[in-house]
């Protein structure tokens, strides 16, 4: 399982012309699940996304997370970012789960976070072909593993 989060001032998501999940500041995750993801990884991506410390604090160092701010967490799915692109010109994707395991491991990331998030949890459209839309903060972008 992978997560590349970009901090942002605001973020959306379109499917179709109509925004499925939009937040205002706070964290834009693209997650990528791999096969075998379990239980207890992606309860600790989970952990990760909400308390790793992106935000500035009084002194203005990243001293604060997600859970201290409050602030929205948008979830996108994508399966690219799992993609091995270690030889050749073309990316090969059997580095990425299986779009049913992926659905489920992304739902169950998707369910933790809103049970444990006081904020927002947003998410894009799993499957679909997304629009997505940020202003990156920073910019602030890490690339998490469990």
């Amino acid at each position: 399982m992978l997560s590349l989060i970009q901090r942002v001032t605001r973020a959306s998501v379109v499917v179709d012309e109509v925004v499925v999940g939009a937040i205002d500041g706070g964290l834009l995750a693209l997650v990528a699940m791999e096969p075998g993801d379990s239980e207890s990884q992606i309860a600790r991506m989970a952990e990760r996304l909400l308390g790793y410390r992106v935000f500035a604090d009084e002194a203005g160092r990243m001293n604060r997370s997600l859970a201290d701010t409050g602030g929205g967490l948008l979830l996108v799915s994508q399966f690219t970012l799992a993609a091995d692109t270690r030889s050749g010109m073309r990316p090969s994707f059997t580095t990425a789960a299986p779009p049913a395991e992926a659905e489920q491991g992304f739902n169950r990331l998707v369910a933790i976070c809103r049970q444990t998030h006081a904020g927002r949890v947003e998410t894009g459209r799993f499957g679909a072909h997304m629009v997505i839309s940020l202003v990156n903060d920073g910019p602030v972008t890490f690339l998490l593993r469990p």
